[in-house]
């Protein structure tokens, strides 16, 4: 698989495209950022950021980053997501679509999302 998929705010993607790369707050609390692959993406955006209307979904090319990946399970269960162990290269984001919730809060991505 060589694309990925992390869940950022539209500021904080602007933010890092000012510094060139992308730091999640738990690369500096958890030592790593939080990703997920093409199926996970809705589950993780319900799980964690129903309701919000502020995000972007980044597509990462894992073949543009220097920071290893890691597919771990850390919170139990049998999926396994993937970690990046460092920042992400603004260059390594090859596209980035807002991500906004349906009626209540849900989110859903049709067939030709994320990918």
């Amino acid at each position: 698989m060589t694309h990925i998929f992390h869940i950022t705010t539209g500021a904080d993607w602007a933010g890092a495209q000012k510094s060139g790369e992308y730091a999640a707050d738990s690369l500096e609390t958890e030592g790593f950022i939080h990703c997920s692959d093409p199926r996970q993406v809705v589950g993780v955006a319900n799980a964690r950021f129903r309701g919000r209307a502020d995000l972007v979904l980044l597509h990462v090319d894992v073949r543009r980053l220097d920071a290893e990946v890691r597919y771990e399970n850390l919170e139990g269960g049998n999926d396994l997501f993937p970690h990046v162990y460092g920042a992400i290269p603004v260059a390594a984001v090859v596209k980035v679509t807002r991500l906004q919730p349906g009626d209540g809060g849900v989110f859903e991505i049709d067939d030709s999302e994320p990918g």
